[in-house]
């Protein structure tokens, strides 16, 4: 039932995928960045008229939007995503030169959010009410309201530029020209940990309401009455049936978790998708910001199936067939 599951979800991302470039290429026509401008720089403000029509029709963008689209989809079918014309690179090379370093930052941070918001969540359920309860669910609804590019430029403020304990930015100190696990450590503390607070409000809510409903319950009031240690009533049962929830809340927090990224890697100049993205819209770089757009809605696609099927095989009631 699960292969099922896939292939009908597979089956829908098609079109989805196909809209979503077909979009972007028509949002950037209708966008009042000049992309021919753009990939000039500078020269182009001094060049003449004939030589900036003849640059636009040698990067094709004089042609018509959906011929512009086609022509990349067809391409890209085929493994060729064309050419990024504001990083004059291919758009294959750029994006497997960063996608990793965002797909770690993105990990780190969603591996913080889950452990911490499920620590917290746990902790406060058993005393609902109680001083830690108030404290982390405060914590929890200020970090939500707060932006993560506020939140970041805070981590910078206090522990780069007060303290000195940590980098403020960039994946390797200044100067240096071999990237090391030693010196990529420290300078992902900052970014990681702001984009993990970023997304933490919701698992420790998650998990809080899940894990207070489910000691609530009678057979756990059961278990108590039975003499059944408190550690073992939180995990074998509390937590068990508090975690369901979050197994759907994964999914749903990837387009957030991506947006976050976006900005936390601007603001620690952390080497990612960011960078480029920016770059890409401002500069109207159809072929990028058409694989760009794929990837990132692959990737919340991606996350809602893995929430389903982990949903699915967590409680077996849930069916796959629905």
């Amino acid at each position: 039932m699960t292969a099922r599951m896939a292939g009908r979800r597979t089956l829908f991302a098609a079109p989805v995928l196909l809209a979503v470039t077909f979009g972007v290429f028509a949002i950037a026509a209708l966008s009042p960045f000049d992309p021919v401008k753009a990939y000039a720089g500078t020269a182009g403000l001094t060049a003449s008229q004939a030589r900036l029509d003849q640059l636009r029709t040698n990067l094709g963008v004089d042609r018509p939007l959906v011929a512009r689209w086609w022509d990349w989809l067809t391409s890209a079918l085929t493994g060729d995503l064309g050419t990024s014309s504001v990083m004059r690179r291919p758009v294959a090379d750029v994006i497997v030169e960063r996608v990793g370093w965002s797909a770690l930052l993105a990990g780190c941070a969603f591996a913080v959010a889950v452990l911490a918001g499920a620590v917290l969540g746990v902790l406060a359920a058993r005393r609902p009410g109680g001083p830690l309860d108030r404290c982390v669910s405060a914590l929890a609804y200020t970090l939500e309201a707060a932006p993560a590019f506020w939140l970041g430029l805070l981590a910078i403020w206090f522990f780069s530029v007060r303290l000195g304990l940590l980098p403020s930015g960039g994946l390797t100190d200044a100067g240096s020209e071999t990237v090391t696990f030693g010196q990529v450590v420290p300078h992902l503390v900052l970014p990681a940990l702001v984009l993990g607070m970023s997304q933490l409000p919701w698992f420790f809510l998650y998990v809080r309401q899940g894990v207070a409903d489910a000691l609530a319950e009678d057979p756990v009031r059961g278990a108590r009455a039975r003499g059944l240690a408190e550690r073992r009533v939180l995990l074998g049962h509390g937590l068990r049936s508090g975690m369901l929830p979050v197994l759907t809340l994964i999914g749903s927090r990837v387009p957030e978790l991506i947006t976050g990224a976006l900005l936390v890697e601007t603001v620690f100049s952390w080497p990612g998708i960011a960078a480029a993205t920016v770059q890409a819209a401002t500069s109207v770089d159809f072929p990028l910001l058409a694989a760009l757009a794929v990837l990132a809605t692959a990737a919340v696609l991606a996350g809602n199936l893995l929430s389903d099927v982990l949903y699915g095989l967590a409680d077996p009631r849930v069916g796959f067939d629905g």
